[in-house]
């Protein structure tokens, strides 16, 4: 992921519509310049976030930064209605973190059909050169939506007719036996914890896939593609 250092550099990338991941603001700063870089930022919809010096020193590569850091993106992100026209299938994300699972995740949701992979802005990985590279190049093809609430979008979705199918262990239909109604938003989580419980409860339909080992659950990139192509055999079939 790219880094842009300084103040000016900083407010100029954002005034020309640079992709950015995100900006980091050192802890105590202030004055009207940071109060400007703030604005453009809540402007061009791109997350600050205020972290100690030491932090922006260590993303900046030891650059001289006056506390401030911009994260470049490897792309555009998109907004929630730009890709809703005929979408039969959305991905939404619930905080995975690992650059490696969203690339291949995108690189997954691309080739089953997905309209697009939506991911919130805290919790989760953003499109950084690992993802572009795990992706394979499907991030040239497939949007990436950023999403300000994860759980206020999973509304909007169910008012514009999609159906939440939100992938958990503790879910009570096989992914295998679900007949996935159009269109369809598949929901799965980070790694580790799995969906968050506001998120779960906003689900129409929890599935599982069923383990035969000991281990319960898949690592997530791995568990998309499971569902994403079940749901693909499905809608080749109507």
């Amino acid at each position: 992921m790219s880094a842009v250092a300084g103040i000016h550099p900083v407010r100029e990338a954002l005034r020309a519509g640079r992709p950015l991941e995100r900006v980091l603001i050192a802890k105590g700063l202030g004055g009207p310049r940071v109060q400007e870089i703030v604005a453009l930022c809540r402007e061009r919809g791109v997350p600050v976030r205020f972290e100690p010096r030491e932090q922006l020193d260590r993303a900046s590569g030891g650059a001289v930064h006056q506390g401030v850091v911009a994260l470049g993106s490897a792309a555009s992100y998109k907004e929630l209605g730009e890709v809703l026209e005929a979408a039969r299938l959305l991905v939404l994300l619930d905080g995975v973190e690992d650059p490696h699972n969203l690339g291949a995740i995108i690189r997954t949701a691309h080739a089953a059909g997905a309209a697009a992979v939506c991911i919130p802005e805290r919790r989760s990985a953003g499109l950084s050169e690992t993802v572009e590279k795990a992706a394979a190049g499907a991030l040239s093809y497939l949007p990436v939506v950023r999403l300000g609430n994860l759980g206020q979008a999973l509304e909007t979705l169910k008012r514009r007719g999609f159906w939440i199918y939100g992938i958990d262990e503790r879910g009570r239909e096989s992914y295998d036996a679900v007949d996935y109604a159009r269109p369809s938003a598949i929901v799965l989580g980070g790694e580790g914890k799995g969906l968050h419980e506001h998120v779960r409860s906003r689900c129409d339909v929890l599935v599982r896939i069923p383990m035969a080992g000991e281990i319960a659950s898949l690592n997530v990139s791995v568990a998309a593609g499971v569902v994403l192509f079940e749901w693909r055999r499905r809608a080749g079939n109507r």
